[in-house]
């Protein structure tokens, strides 16, 4: 008797048959994880019938391809029905598309904004049903907190409250932790922590009783140092923090809370550079002499400019963030979610600290390095150091990357700045001002020469 001419048929009969299943069920999507999972499958098919007996092969096959369908499946989700869900910070950005999208699918909505006659509000009054309750609040006022707290109270009495969703949030300054004045950390930590923590603790009773869900919108930031967010980042850290410890308090009530991590979207406040411009005067108006002359207002200029830089790379669509949310409070076992283009970010925490906080900043803002040269410092626009001979963590001020300096030792020499990978993070230039020992810094012309 003939053997089979192709021994993982079988496997693959029972792959094709699994995934039409779950394509006509609506569980599976047509696009290119299953594409790829495909390909890999080939892949391992071909190398199986090189190693391992017919038997084998067959059964190695099978077994992936059903573990993969397995993992591609899209998760169990609880129906809508009659549940009722409050977002806070619902003027624009994530938490208005949120609102619309759960208004849609039949959510009672109890959207929070800071302005009753906000754009983003009468946008909510004007395209969503009745279910919709828009309620003002400003997250910094206990008296409008209360008043929130009690109209949800009352108005879900008879649904229960299945959600609240942490999306409010505030970042004042673009700026180092000693340039930011301790208002800006004070601020920031009574919307972005308080504010949620003020509201978490108000509604818990409601969300025990229903075993609902809590889903917080916090940031990357909050995980990693970011440069020029000290003040925003500390704030989500802290809430990061609360929230896992809310995650595993609430277990024995069958509340589940979630963690959504962001990259960055082109929200309103993203997308305001005007807004930026203004809070960066604001701050150089304000900051104490000596802090000034110490970092230098070049320093703060540079900040922002990378700053600004990096908000142009912003993703447009925000419907990954919304789906996030959504599969937070519907899905069977939610998790902690990273839309966008932030892969990288979740292996953050396996890294060592030391590594991580020279790597990260500087690949997330795209900036390249100015090395000193051989036989002279490049001078414009910022001093660099010599990064084999220096011991001990750096620090370095990056120049935007379409910046080209050339710089010459003398003006028979002319010596270009090398770009090497960013070893270290941003630092005012005071800091890097050459000591005795140390060759003299060019200066530059205004053609960018250094001399």
């Amino acid at each position: 008797m003939e053997s089979w001419p192709w021994p993982s048929g079988g496997a693959w009969l029972l792959v094709a048959a699994r995934a039409l299943l779950q394509l006509l069920r609506a569980d599976l999507r047509l696009g290119r994880p299953l594409l790829a999972a495909l390909a890999l499958l080939a892949a391992l098919d071909w190398l199986c019938q090189r190693l391992l007996p017919p038997l084998a092969a067959l059964a190695v096959l099978a077994a992936t391809g059903w573990i993969v369908l397995s993992r591609l499946a899209r998760p169990q989700r609880l129906p809508v029905a009659t549940r009722a869900v409050l977002i806070t910070g619902c003027d624009s950005g994530f938490g208005n598309a949120t609102a619309k999208k759960l208004d849609a699918m039949g959510f009672t909505v109890l959207a929070t904004v800071l302005d009753l006659n906000s754009p983003g509000a009468l946008e909510l009054r004007a395209c969503c049903s009745s279910r919709l309750k828009l309620l003002q609040m400003d997250l910094t006022k206990p008296a409008d907190i209360s008043r929130v707290l009690e109209f949800t109270k009352v108005h879900t009495a008879s649904t229960g409250l299945w959600g609240l969703v942490n999306n409010a949030g505030q970042n004042i300054f673009v700026a180092d932790a000693e340039l930011c004045p301790v208002a800006t950390f004070r601020t920031c930590m009574e919307v972005n922590f308080f504010g949620a923590l003020e509201m978490t603790k108000g509604l818990l009773p409601l969300l025990r009783r229903s075993s609902g869900r809590i889903v917080t919108v916090s940031s990357p930031a909050g995980d990693m140092p970011f440069p020029c967010l000290a003040a925003y980042g500390t704030s989500k850290a802290a809430l990061a923090l609360l929230m896992g410890n809310f995650s595993c308090e609430l277990l024995p009530w069958g509340v589940k809370v979630s963690i959504i991590q962001p990259a960055c979207f082109k929200t309103e406040s993203v997308k305001d550079v005007h807004q930026w411009e203004e809070r960066k005067q604001q701050l150089l108006a304000t900051l104490p002499q000596e802090l000034l002359q110490a970092h230098g207002e070049d320093y703060i200029e540079h900040l922002n400019g990378q700053f600004l830089h990096s908000l142009s790379q912003a993703l447009p669509d925000l419907s990954p963030v919304v789906d996030a949310i959504t599969d937070a409070l519907l899905a069977a076992q939610p998790r902690r979610y990273y839309p966008g283009h932030g892969l990288g970010l979740i292996l953050h925490p396996l890294l060592p600290a030391r590594g991580s906080a020279a790597a990260f900043p500087a690949v997330l803002l795209h900036q390249s390095l100015c090395a000193k040269s051989t036989t002279g410092w490049p001078a414009w626009p910022y001093l660099c150091r010599d990064i084999a001979q220096d011991q001990g963590p750096r620090r370095i001020l990056l120049p935007l990357p379409s910046e080209q300096v050339t710089c010459r030792a003398a003006p028979a020499e002319e010596v270009p700045c090398a770009l090497a990978p960013p070893p270290g993070i941003l630092t005012p230039r005071s800091a890097l001002e050459p000591g005795p020992k140390d060759p003299t810094p060019c200066t530059a012309d205004a053609t960018g020469q250094a001399w």
